[in-house]
């Protein structure tokens, strides 16, 4: 579909969609592509370039590095095993993974609490990326660290046990939870250890094919398979101009962050999940029984078992979840009937500049993604 066109059943404003996008590129995006359903119908729109140097276009239907939005496949797949009494939600990760978790704290810690980020392990990306640690209010923080690991294999024990080893972020079970990849690195072990196969293996059979996704998979080399854009990381004005991150070795993120995907099969995914097709009612149950977390940016949201609550007065309750990785962002929301989906992804992330207490500042890209989200979920 040429970008910014509509399916011929569309009636749910298009030129408002349309402009939105258009919107979110002149503020300084320089890609971005959407899909936004209504009731069985469907809008899909783009703006702006995949290359900023040839100028090629980006196009609805292009494949897209999702970071967290990962986590939602990861949940349902643990779900799927808390359904066959292989896993139990309340259990001690220790008495899964003692090697992992050891002593008092993997006695402490439950799979709901990995799931909810209220297990108080904190994240290892700070570890994994040391120049970044501090970043953006350190002065001497750098982009080094992560043109070191562009094609560093990462082991999930390594990478956990940055996490472990760490001051945690508090104790488990307390509220707020502090959102932590470490978290899903280990949901990941404990499929292996209860499934026998990998949990990309596990997640790809039972999450991926079960939901009919056709352009959805997790890496398998540094490059991207099939269309797609280039990714321009900012890094909150250490990179200038942005330097393109599109080709790089995703085992840093894993079962936490590391799919691959596109904005119709992220939709179809979240709907067939919110309809009970991925998992029973039951556990979709559990999956949106929400505690508030501080997510990596500081702010509270509502966070459930691999899912996020995002309510908009006068539009509805949506659950899905976002996702942001070097240089690519995506946000994927269904309203809770179903009814309403929207994902969106952009080739450009931390595009805010910090001032002198290293503070990102507002950036008119910040408006524009807001006008674009709004009109997308509410019309």
């Amino acid at each position: 579909m040429p970008a910014g066109s509509a399916s011929p059943s569309t009636g749910f404003g298009p030129a408002e969609l349309k402009s939105a996008v258009d919107g979110v590129h002149r503020a300084g995006i320089p890609g971005v592509y959407a899909e936004v359903r209504d009731a069985g119908r469907t809008w899909r729109g783009a703006s702006g370039v995949a290359d900023v140097r040839t100028g090629r276009p980006v196009t609805p239907g292009m494949r897209q590095r999702v970071g967290s939005v990962t986590k939602t496949f990861t949940a349902a797949a643990v779900m799927q095993q808390v359904e066959q009494g292989r896993i139990r939600l309340d259990a001690p990760i220790g008495g899964y993974l003692p090697r992992l978790v050891p002593g008092e704290r993997g006695r402490k810690i439950t799979v709901r609490m990995l799931l909810n980020h209220t297990s108080g392990i904190p994240d290892y990306v700070p570890y994994a990326f040391p120049s970044l640690q501090g970043f953006p209010s350190r002065p001497d923080a750098s982009p080094k660290s992560l043109d070191d690991n562009r094609f560093r294999q990462f082991r999930p024990a390594e990478l956990i046990e940055m996490g472990v080893n760490a001051p945690p972020a508090g104790e488990p079970g307390a509220t707020p939870g502090v959102y932590s990849n470490t978290n899903y690195l280990l949901l990941g072990q404990l499929l292996e250890q209860v499934t026998g196969t990998t949990a990309e293996e596990y997640i790809t059979r039972n999450v991926i094919e079960r939901a009919g996704l056709r352009h959805t998979g997790f890496p398998s080399g540094p490059r991207i398979e099939g269309p797609h854009s280039r990714m321009y990381e900012a890094l909150n004005g250490l990179l200038d101009p942005p330097r393109d991150y599109s080709v790089y070795n995703m085992s840093w993120s894993g079962t936490g962050a590391a799919l691959v995907s596109t904005m119709d099969d992220l939709n179809r995914f979240y709907g067939r999940l919110l309809d009970g097709r991925i998992v029973n009612r039951s556990s979709l149950a559990q999956m949106q029984r929400t505690l508030p977390v501080v997510a990596l940016d500081g702010s509270t949201i509502e966070y459930g078992l691999g899912l996020h609550k995002v309510d908009i007065p006068g539009c509805g309750t949506f659950w899905g979840h976002d996702g942001t990785v070097w240089g690519a962002a995506t946000r994927s929301l269904t309203r809770a009937d179903g009814k309403r989906q929207m994902s969106v992804a952009a080739n450009l992330v931390r595009w805010n500049k910090v001032d002198s207490s290293g503070k990102p500042q507002p950036h008119p890209i910040d408006d524009a993604l807001s006008t674009l989200y709004r009109q997308a979920m509410c019309g």
